[in-house]
């Protein structure tokens, strides 16, 4: 997906990407576009060209990359570090400042690809450890109001759990949630 306020120049992207082997399947001449775009094209990868990212461009950026995460490649002439600092906080992969030259676009792209993977791989892994960090808490909780009004050990309170946990075939944190929450019952 192309998105360019310049026709000429979206052309021959168009034309640069096709002879690198992509095919384009939507070119947009706003940005404001773009959420909705992605979601119903599903690109593979999203090119921006613009003389500067201006701050609407951006925010769309970060929308779409919330909601609909893709690979973002930027041509651009801005070559300011706030410029640059701006768009990668927004998600772009790539900012290819001064020049679009077709033998380099494959590389880019494929450089871009590479970057959004790995970005995507770190943010799951600390989605994940977040997770698990918050359902310990929740179990060290549920040990804890255990052992406060059944007078038991902290061994025997994860015991008691973990017995549950494996009787009920869940999880040692829905366990721990529902005991919470029947403590504000009790």
């Amino acid at each position: 997906m192309i998105v360019d306020q310049d026709t000429e120049r979206s052309r021959q992207l168009r034309g640069a990407l096709t002879l690198a082997g992509y095919s384009v399947i939507a070119e947009l001449a706003e940005a404001i576009d773009l959420p909705q775009a992605v979601l119903g094209l599903k690109p593979h990868i999203i090119i921006i060209s613009a003389d500067s990212p201006d701050r609407d461009t951006l925010e769309q950026i970060s929308l779409t990359s919330r909601t609909a995460p893709r690979p973002v490649i930027m041509f651009t002439q801005d070559g300011a570090s706030a410029s640059i600092r701006a768009a990668v906080d927004a998600g772009v992969s790539a900012y290819v400042v001064d020049g679009l030259s077709p033998d380099r676009l494959k590389p880019i792209l494929e450089v871009a690809q590479a970057r959004f993977e790995a970005h995507q791989a770190l943010t799951q892994k600390l989605a994940n450890a977040e997770h698990l960090l918050t359902e310990r808490k929740r179990v060290e909780k549920a040990k804890g109001l255990l052992m406060a009004r059944r007078g038991m050990t902290e061994e025997q309170a994860y015991a008691e759990l973990r017995n549950l946990a494996m009787k009920t075939g869940k999880r040692l944190g829905e366990i721990a949630d529902t005991l919470i929450a029947a403590a504000h019952i009790l």
